[in-house]
């Protein structure tokens, strides 16, 4: 297993331009690759450091499949450019020149990057964190277009391919159990599919400027002045840029901590907000306002949980042999696709 010793430390923020001694550190987060590969030399860790005479920093070392020196550069180049830019995100620390070194510590070969601690991690979204976070997902944008920043990385929210909401292709997978139950309803959720598809991809073309890519409670955090700044840029990468407010607007009125008495009505409360506060920074044009009922029924009627994750979904009933269950999915997700509500702005 990856291990780093605190003289080791200590010369690695030397490098960083950092001299103070370190006093101690704790594991934010370890993937523990050699659980499934004990011989992998995979790692992720990020580490807090507690410095002497000065604040605390974030140290990651990283060395996974298909992520380079490259990609990192990139990533971290983007997170400073929102930062000069006034966005509230953690400092990065160079070292000759660039944020990212590859060092080799042990057996493994690690890529290092450091960064400024902050406090005020959110553990849970209202309408107020929501507004906000749509305000500084737009300024994210805005800036990255303005720049014509790019970071040539895979998104998890393009509704163009697989991405991390819905699941078209696992829809499709199980086509022929459908077909022999429900083959008029398969029909029409697939025509349907993929008349809104059609209206989708007239964004295909559009230029993709990178995004942070991941806008989660855990990612988010608020200064003592009541700032929302945001940190993590690991999934950063090239997205329409429209595509991710959206996704990422769902993705936050649905998938987050919520206070007690937003139950049931999470999406309800959160989606308007958060699209309100995007929509006051960067506008919606009239074609996105369009195009919106198309792109939120296939992801309302492909939702993965509903789809592949819970234990009532799709894949779990055709996998059971459960007929009565699949007709009822059949049903839903047919009045889900067939459902184009307008986008829901409040002001």
């Amino acid at each position: 297993m990856f291990e780093v010793e605190i003289i080791r430390l200590e010369g690695i923020l030397i490098d960083f331009g950092i001299a103070a001694k370190v006093k101690s550190f704790t594991e934010l987060q370890r993937y523990h690759y050699e659980k499934h590969e004990p011989q992998s030399k995979e790692v992720r860790l990020i580490i807090k450091v507690e410095l002497n005479n000065q604040l605390p920093v974030v140290m990651r070392f990283k060395n996974e499949t298909g992520v380079t020196l490259e990609l990192i550069e990139e990533q971290s180049r983007f997170a400073s450019l929102l930062l000069k830019n006034g966005i509230e995100t953690p400092k990065q620390y160079s070292c000759g020149g660039n944020y990212a070194k590859w060092y080799s510590i042990g057996n493994y070969d690690v890529i290092v990057t450091v960064e400024q601690f902050v406090e005020g991690e959110l553990h849970c979204i209202d309408t107020e964190i929501a507004e906000a976070t749509g305000r500084l997902l737009a300024n994210t944008h805005n800036i990255a277009e303005r720049a014509g920043y790019h970071v040539h990385n895979d998104v998890l929210f393009d509704p163009l391919q697989e991405n991390d909401l819905f699941s078209v292709a696992e829809f499709g997978r199980h086509k022929d159990r459908l077909m022999l139950l429900e083959p008029d309803l398969y029909k029409s959720i697939i025509s349907q599919y993929e008349e809104c598809l059609k209206r989708i991809s007239v964004f295909r073309d559009e230029p993709r400027y990178a995004v942070q890519g991941d806008i989660s409670d855990c990612n988010l955090y608020k200064t003592e002045d009541g700032t929302i700044g945001i940190f993590d840029f690991n999934r950063c990468g090239n997205n329409n840029l429209y595509f991710d407010a959206v996704m990422q607007a769902v993705f936050e009125a649905r998938l987050m901590n919520y206070p007690d008495n937003y139950a049931g009505k999470s999406e309800e409360l959160i989606l308007p907000a958060f699209l309100s506060g995007y929509n006051c920074e960067r506008p919606f044009s009239d074609m996105q306002k369009r195009i919106y009922p198309y792109l939120y029924a296939v992801i309302n009627a492909f939702w993965s949980a509903d789809i592949i994750w819970n234990d009532n979904s799709l894949r779990h009933s055709v996998e059971a042999g459960d007929k009565e269950s699949i007709s009822m999915w059949m049903k839903e997700i047919d009045r889900r696709i067939n459902t184009l509500p307008e986008i829901p702005l409040v002001y």
